[in-house]
């Protein structure tokens, strides 16, 4: 009888879950944090150096810098900045959305150093004259605009103002902002139509009064600025930039809907699939990775991370994977119904087998997460946390929602002789008085020996590393500026764009550059690399030319130094061995060292290659490169893992590997048994990375060649690579000892205890 209660229960379940996520999704949505790349705006690292000779850069002093750098953001009126300190000297800021991105820079770099000097120089009053909150925007007497200091003591004033007074004729007060000595000059810059100081009136008379009015060529909201930077106050180091990256916001936004429309196309292909293979199991799945879509972005927002471009692909890549834990568990609930067992039978001891296979490859993918955070920067860091926090809630709701959810239909005895509405037919399905075992059941690939051609397949890929080394040599990478250092600078126009236009331009500017793309179906769109790192009013007089010349109404411009480009290269090497270290730890612990022996060689065969295909094709070779690579390790074991689970259950059951031909047939069985879910994975991953290639942002169009590269690679090293490389081991290994014992044998004990 159908327990009716079970499928009401179910049933609210969807309808609460239903209107949470209606009622909630979209305020969730509108209060995520944005990315540069999402928005726009402005990101800077600086190294700090001492002010003085004999300053310590201590914490204190990077603490009270980055409290000064707030201050002189909220100049700006930028909502929610951020600040980092970043090891012993370096403080990385972002500011997303900001509009004037060449204020921002001039006004975070700024030392804001106030000193009064005489007409030689000489330092008659400094900032730390200026009473606190002392400078005002104020108008002078002809109606422009000015800026007025207020000095905490009137007497220093009046006595400064004596002194200049008697230099007659070459009473000037000078007044600098940021004067380097050695290289300012006030007799040099008088002469000068637009010279380095603010102000230099003449004294003609002694002041005994405690306000000064700066006047100049202001207009009000230079005057503003400068009273507001004057007010903030001095920086207390000198800072170095030694990167830089500018997003124009009409790029952030277009980045964002590519790459959401790209995700929802694949999400709908993947929901499809489920539902026409796996019948009423796949609208279970749909269900569970709905919830899922809307936890990982409802965790995002309480932890208050900010959403990148990779971030976003790691989300619309993590559905894919989710998938899988989905079509491991359903595969397994399929093999135990062919078998004769009930539905509910079937139902548990399909979860229960599954289980291992999707702990071990989601704990495996956490590796390669764990390592890209620590050593990732910036988007990387994102795309880390995102991929991490996939893979957690996407076990959590494809093993326990779903398993909820079903359950709860197998329970009502509703589904009770209804294998059809799994996928199964009738005609699969064995007398359960058999005693058939899941293992011994048919599959459409009995026909092949993955085993047999192991040696051709070993030459194919030696023959392909051998020729990818030799290309490697001779093409090496195309590296981005995250690696080589330099300047990149993308532009995007109203009207065609041309090499020659932007060579012309360039060449007004002084700049020299052999490397100009130009993309987009109106040619609208071009990037170009320097190799030196452009100074920041050489990106302002760049952003002003380029708007002025060609009506380039969006351009972004990243700059990285040579030592943050090494130690990027560095901390990429860093994180490809960590991460293998790691794997190789877990699946010794997990399977055997001759597995985890297997699963890094085709790793780091799968990892090469895809170096190798960069190399061949010329494309660029950037941080989120390295996301991709190290997403594809953590892919690729994943799929070789759950081969080498089902090797383990085979050898198992043999107890005993007495010959070479028992290997052969572990092997055989074991991806035979597992290749339906492994193409079916794998399908619906390539579904997302393909929707993220054809619609997503042209940002992100290298991260989703790669990945695409990867993933077919992949599949190829874990079927025909990892698992014959175990073979040949495994030979060795009965060759020495004769016999292979693969369940360990309980020790017999005696009935009776000895005293």
């Amino acid at each position: 009888m159908v327990k009716r209660s079970r499928i009401v229960a179910f049933l609210l379940i969807i309808l609460l879950a239903g209107s949470v996520l209606g009622g909630t999704t979209k305020n969730i949505v509108k209060n995520l944090k944005l990315g540069l790349d999402l928005q726009g705006g402005f990101e800077v690292l600086y190294e700090v150096h001492p002010a003085k000779k004999g300053q310590k850069i201590d914490k204190a002093a990077l603490a009270s810098t980055a409290e000064a750098l707030d201050r002189r953001i909220n100049v700006l009126g930028v909502s929610e900045p951020s600040i980092q300190i970043e090891g012993k000297n370096r403080i990385r800021v972002q500011l997303a959305g900001v509009e004037d991105q060449n204020e921002a820079r001039k006004i975070l770099s700024t030392q804001a150093n106030l000193t009064f000097r005489d007409a030689n120089d000489r330092l008659m009053m400094d900032g730390t004259d200026l009473a606190q909150n002392g400078a005002k925007q104020t108008f002078d007497e002809n109606g422009k605009p000015s800026v007025s200091l207020k000095l905490k003591s009137a007497s220093k004033f009046r006595d400064v103002t004596q002194k200049i007074v008697n230099m007659a004729p070459n009473n000037e007060l000078v007044i600098w902002l940021d004067y380097v000595k050695g290289k300012d000059s006030f007799k040099n810059e008088v002469t000068k139509k637009d010279p380095n100081f603010l102000s230099a009136p003449t004294v003609k008379e002694v002041f005994n009064q405690d306000t000064v009015s700066i006047v100049g060529s202001f207009t009000v909201k230079e005057a503003q600025t400068l009273s507001s930077l004057l007010n903030a106050g001095a920086l207390p180091v000198k800072l170095k930039e030694v990167y830089s990256n500018s997003v124009g916001a009409k790029f952030g936004t277009q980045a964002l809907h590519e790459t959401v429309v790209a995700g929802i196309i694949g999400v709908i292909i993947i929901f499809l699939f489920m539902l026409v293979y796996y019948r009423f199991p796949g609208l279970i799945a749909v269900v569970s990775l709905s919830i899922y879509i809307y936890l990982i972005l409802l965790l995002f927002d309480w932890m208050n991370g900010v959403l990148t471009l990779p971030g976003i692909a790691a989300l619309i890549l993590g559905v894919g994977m989710a998938v899988d834990a989905n079509i491991i568990t359903y595969e397994r609930i399929k093999e135990e119904l062919k078998v004769g067992k009930s539905v509910k039978s079937a139902f548990q001891a399909g979860e229960k087998n599954a289980f291992t296979a999707i702990l071990d490859s989601n704990l495996n993918t956490i590796i390669a997460g764990s390592v890209l955070f620590f050593y990732g920067t910036s988007s990387v860091k994102g795309f880390a946390t995102m991929l991490i926090l996939s893979v957690i809630l996407s076990f959590i709701t494809a093993v326990y929602g779903s398993r909820l959810l079903l359950g709860l239909w197998v329970n009502s005895k509703f589904l009770n002789k209804k294998a059809s509405w799994f996928g199964v037919k009738q005609s699969e399905i064995h007398d359960l008085n058999q005693n058939f075992d899941t293992l011994d059941l048919p599959t459409k690939f009995d026909k092949f020996d993955f085993v047999k051609h192991r040696k051709k397949f070993f030459v194919f890929s030696g023959i392909l590393i051998g020729v990818g080394l030799v290309l490697l040599l001779v093409f090496r990478l195309n590296l981005s500026i995250d690696f080589s250092s330099g300047t990149r600078v993308d532009i995007q126009s109203n009207t065609p764009l041309t090499t020659k236009k932007l060579q012309t331009v360039f060449n007004k500017l002084d700049l020299k550059t052999d490397d100009i793309v130009i993309s987009g179906d109106k040619k609208q769109n071009a990037a170009a690399r320097f190799i030196g790192v452009l100074n920041k009013e050489e990106i302002a007089n760049l952003r002003t030319t380029f708007t002025k010349e060609l009506g380039a109404d969006n351009i972004s411009v990243s700059t990285v130094s040579p030592t943050i480009g090494k130690e990027l290269a560095k901390n990429a090497i860093y994180a490809l061995l960590y991460a293998s270290i790691g794997i190789i730890i877990y699946v010794s612990l997990r399977f055997e060292m001759y597995m985890a022996i297997a699963a890094i060689i085709a790793m780091l065969h799968d990892a090469f290659f895809m170096v190798t295909f960069f190399s061949i094709t010329r494309l660029e070779v950037d941080l989120n490169f390295i996301a991709a690579v190290l997403t594809i390790i953590g892919y690729s074991i994943h799929d070789t893992i759950v081969t080498f689970d089902r090797m383990r259950e085979n050898m198992h059951k043999k107890k005993r590997l007495k010959t070479f031909q028992d290997i052969v047939d572990v092997v055989n069985q074991s991806i035979r048994q597992t290749l339906t879910r492994s193409l079916n994975t794998v399908g619906t991953v390539l579904v997302t990375v393909l929707a993220l290639l054809i619609f997503g942002s042209p940002s992100i169009s290298n991260f989703s060649i790669a990945l695409l590269v990867g993933l077919l690679i992949g599949v190829y090293s874990s079927i025909f690579v990892a698992a014959s490389l175990w073979v040949v081991m495994k030979a060795k290994e009965l060759k020495k000892k004769g016999v292979i014992k693969t369940v360990k044998e309980k020790k017999k004990y005696s009935d009776h205890p000895q005293v």
